[in-house]
């Protein structure tokens, strides 16, 4: 649905423009934190993380999570790859010098795919930290990505729904040896995970009202926008981003404590 309307429609296509052509407002000192940001993601990155994230769960004795979590980042990274240079196109309705498709973003459904892979292998009670962590991690580098010019909003949000999707059907087939172990005599509920995720699920409800409004007050949009108008729309862009990050991890987060219920010793 992303796709098809910012890239297959000529409004959608105008939005995300605008959006684009508003990062170059602020730009200078913004990208002086987007900059770090980005240039931590890489291929040794994804190694690194997808390893320590195996080897937490080897570690803890749950060798079908380890497998979990490499289907996770390998399948996510790999089918966004596909997806943005063999299976998408993006047709030029508006004339824009960027022609090319650039959904998903790549660096953000590194970030992503990797936050979401610790998520997983942590023990129960640091799931909700961990959760917030990795939607805070993968909403900067979503960012700055805008921030930089290389991506438009909606690449970063295509990209979450990804690794969104690869992760539930990860979560689909939990194995027996990836549950949880709670001694007896203590709670097997996990209210702080759902304290953490109606948090988060309502900061996204705000983020996504907030970016409704943004590309509202703009459209239709066009190439003899205003620069408060084109900035309107990045900041609208930027919510969105937010928005799809927070309801994802938080939805997640859920996922994972639902499906990994105790299993008692």
């Amino acid at each position: 649905m992303v796709w098809r309307y910012f890239v297959l429609s000529a409004a959608g296509q105008q939005l995300d423009q605008a959006a684009l052509r508003g990062s170059d407002y602020g730009r200078g000192r913004l990208w002086e934190l987007g900059e770090p940001v980005l240039d931590v993601v890489s291929v040794s990155f994804v190694v690194l993380g997808l390893g320590t994230a195996m080897g937490i769960a080897l570690l803890r004795r749950r060798w079908g999570l380890a497998v979990q979590v490499a289907f996770v980042v390998v399948g996510a990274n790999i089918s966004t790859q596909l997806l943005k240079k063999v299976l998408l196109d993006r047709p030029n309705l508006i004339g824009d010098w960027g022609v090319g498709n650039t959904l998903p973003s790549g660096h953000t459904t590194v970030a992503a795919s990797v936050a979401v892979a610790l998520l997983l292998v942590v023990p129960r009670a640091a799931r909700p930290v961990v959760a917030i962590l990795g939607a805070t991690y993968t909403a900067a580098t979503g960012v700055s990505t805008l921030i930089g010019q290389w991506h438009r909003p909606s690449d970063v949000v295509a990209a979450v729904l990804v690794v969104t999707a690869w992760t539930a059907l990860a979560l689909a087939f939990t194995p027996s040896s990836a549950l949880d172990r709670v001694p007896p005599g203590r709670s097997s509920s996990y209210p702080g995970s759902i304290v953490v995720a109606v948090l988060m699920l309502v900061g996204a409800a705000f983020s996504a009202v907030a970016a409704v409004w943004c590309l509202r007050e703009v459209a239709p949009a066009g190439w003899d926008m205003t620069d408060l108008a084109e900035t309107t729309a990045y900041v609208g862009g930027a919510f969105g981003v937010v928005s799809a990050t927070a309801g994802a991890f938080a939805v997640l987060l859920l996922l994972r404590q639902a499906t990994s219920r105790p299993a008692w010793p």
